[in-house]
């Protein structure tokens, strides 16, 4: 990702010379968009670590409510809950899908 990334870089500020539209924000975005293509490829491919961030995620919210950081209402609490609950129970119907660790 980082030669990619200072490839386009190294791209742009060749072409950023002939041009004057050229903006340090471009390249922010370009690292937002490298990262996020990066972390959705990784997830794509390995379905035990999708699986355990979204219930890791949903089970956040509950913390983040109550401890005042981040306020949500009920319903998202719940749906947080039901969601990180079917992903607990689809770990356990499908044990190939548990991530695994060292």
């Amino acid at each position: 990702m980082e030669q990619v990334a200072h490839d386009r870089t190294k791209k742009e500020k060749s072409s950023s010379q002939n041009s004057l539209a050229y903006s340090v924000a471009d390249e922010e975005t370009e690292w937002l968009q490298s990262f996020l293509l990066l972390l959705f490829r990784s997830l794509k491919r390995h379905p035990p670590l999708l699986l355990d961030t979204v219930k890791n995620l949903c089970d956040i919210l509950n913390p983040l409510d109550r401890l005042g950081i981040y306020k949500s209402n009920a319903g998202i609490i719940g749906l947080g809950g039901l969601v990180s609950s079917i992903a607990g129970i689809i770990t356990v119907a499908y044990p190939q899908l548990k991530l695994k660790t060292r």
